[in-house]
């Protein structure tokens, strides 16, 4: 008996996100900051991909699939960067000493 290939990706999916859910989750708010600056960096590793992605056509067409996805994944993973960037200098924010009024 043979797993269904899509099957057997499905799950480790759902899995990943059930595992990532308590991982997230479970992590003190004092280690948020380093957690957001590894997500940056692992988005910015997502960018080189999918620029390569966007520019893996070999047959010289503009709007192949290849294309299109990476052209998607380069605007989501450029949104989580940004996104992820905002969340850290807040939470860092949080941290200064407020300057007294006199």
């Amino acid at each position: 008996m043979e797993i269904d290939p899509f099957i057997f990706r499905l799950s480790i999916f759902i899995l990943s996100i059930f595992v990532g859910y308590y991982v997230v989750w479970s992590v003190t708010p004092s280690l948020h900051t380093p957690l957001m600056s590894v997500t940056n960096a692992i988005s910015s590793v997502i960018i080189v991909g999918a620029i390569i992605a966007a520019l893996s056509g070999s047959d010289g067409v503009v709007f192949s699939s290849s294309s299109i996805y990476g052209f998607f994944a380069i605007i989501l993973a450029a949104v989580n960067i940004f996104g992820g960037f905002l969340v850290t200098q807040r939470m860092l924010a949080m941290y200064k000493k407020k300057k007294k009024d006199k």
